[in-house]
Order: structure tokens, then C-alpha cells, then sequence
């Protein structure tokens, strides 16, 4: 009996103990502040090597691997300054510098070099800024080569005396992305057309579904934000490699 009353009474001074203790290691270890980062979807444009498959990584950690015409959605990155490399299997095709800022959403798009005998890449800063109440927002980036013209999305109609030609976007030069535009939303069979005036028969690529494939319709939504790539070469004979408009969405 008495050792057990000894027992207790030594347990009963040690538990405090114990416990200011533990309260004083949580209280002493703050948790580490989660790092700023921003936003970063890849897409694989480099329709010169079509239909291959590219990873894209960085600072050698592999964030996404793509089939041609594909993309990621937005990866989160931290902040500051990165190496972005772009592998075709274990071969490096490209590689650049990233620099990420904090809540910024990015686009990074591999394409061809000028002469499209080798693999480049494309950076774009994406304002996703909500649509107007009611409308969506769309826009290109222009990587057709052999194309001798800007070029614009547009809705082509039919109508007994001709094509009816309805702009949404307008004025895109090669290497470059228009900027997100507002568009009434529907189902549509948008088009990439040349910007000449009479282009209207005669699209360079159908949108069609956003597949790539240039068939079918599209159900645009109120609210949602749409990136078109238009990529591929005017005229080749290489099914995979022949202009092509591919469809994603940013929100």
C-alpha cells in the first residue's frame, strides 16, 4: 500500500511537468508560412515533331507530359526563378528560364524555331479576369506556320448568296497571343481564318470541338475563359503536322 501511494504521488508531480513541457514545445515551433507561388499550364504546340509526346520540367522535377495538341491545366510553381526544360524522351529539345511571380497564371507553349527545325518555346502572362456577367472570353495563340497573314477567330455561316464571316478575334500575328476577348456564348463551329477579306470559304483550320480534329461543335459557356492554339504547317502532307486548331479552357 504504501508503495503505491508513493507511486501516485510521484506520477501526479511528474504529469504537470509533462504537459507544460509538450504545451511548451507546440507553442515554441511555429508552422512554416506556406511559400508564394503562382500558376503554369504547359501545352504541346511542337507540331514540327507531331505527333510526339514531351515532358516538361522544372528544375528537373517533371510537372507534366503532354501528347502533341495537349495541355496540362495549371500547375503551382513558387515563386522566383526556375529552369524549364523540355525533354522528347530522354533528350532535352529546349530549355529556358522561368521566372514565376506570386498569384500570377502563366501559359508556357512549345512550338517551332523560326526555321521549325528545332523545338522553341512561348511564355504568356494570362489575365483570367472574369467575363462580363452573361459573356465568356477567348483568344489565339498564332502558331501556324507557312501562313503569310495575321489571323482571327471567326463564325463562318452559310447563306445563299455566300459566307457570312462574324469576328471574335482579330489580327494575330505568327508567335503571338491576342488577348483574352469577350464573345457571346453558344454552340458554335468557330474557325481560324487569314485576315484577308475574302477568307471566308475558306478557313485555314476548323475549331470544330477543340479536339484538334476540326469536327463538330462547341458549347461555349457564360463565364468560362477558352484558349485557342492554332499550330501546324500550311500545306504539309504530314497528316499529324498539317494546321490544326486546338481548344482548351483556363477556368
Amino acid at each position: 500500500m504504501e508503495t503505491s501511494f508513493l507511486f501516485r504521488r510521484t506520477l501526479q508531480a511528474v504529469l504537470p511537468a509533462t504537459m507544460l513541457l509538450a504545451a511548451c514545445s507546440k507553442s515554441d515551433t511555429p508552422a512554416p508560412a506556406p511559400a508564394d507561388t503562382g500558376k503554369v499550364t504547359f501545352i504541346n504546340a511542337a507540331s514540327h515533331i507531331a505527333p510526339t509526346t514531351l515532358k516538361f520540367l522544372v528544375d528537373n522535377a517533371e510537372k507534366a507530359s503532354q501528347a502533341y495538341g495537349g495541355n496540362s491545366g495549371y500547375q503551382s510553381i513558387n515563386t522566383g526563378n526556375h529552369t524549364l526544360q523540355v525533354a522528347a524522351g530522354t533528350q532535352t529539345a529546349f530549355s529556358t528560364a522561368l521566372v514565376v511571380e506570386k498569384d500570377k497564371s502563366y501559359t508556357f507553349v512549345a512550338s517551332p524555331s523560326a526555321s521549325s527545325s528545332s523545338t522553341n518555346g512561348l511564355t504568356f502572362t494570362d489575365d483570367l479576369t472574369a467575363p462580363s456577367t452573361g459573356k465568356a472570353r477567348i483568344r489565339v495563340i498564332n502558331l501556324g506556320q507557312g501562313v503569310a497573314t495575321p489571323v482571327r477567330i471567326s463564325q463562318v455561316t452559310s447563306t445563299v448568296t455566300g459566307p457570312v464571316v462574324a469576328d471574335i478575334v482579330t489580327g494575330v500575328a505568327l508567335n503571338t497571343a491576342s488577348a483574352f476577348t469577350e464573345f457571346t456564348p453558344g454552340t458554335y463551329a468557330l474557325s481560324i481564318l487569314d485576315n484577308s477579306a475574302t477568307a471566308g470559304a475558306n478557313p485555314l483550320a476548323q475549331i470544330g470541338d477543340g479536339s484538334g480534329s476540326g469536327t463538330g461543335t462547341k458549347n461555349y459557356e457564360a463565364g468560362k475563359i477558352y484558349t485557342v492554339v492554332f499550330s501546324g504547317t500550311n500545306g504539309s502532307l504530314n497528316a499529324d503536322q498539317k494546321l490544326k486548331a486546338f481548344l482548351s479552357q483556363n477556368n
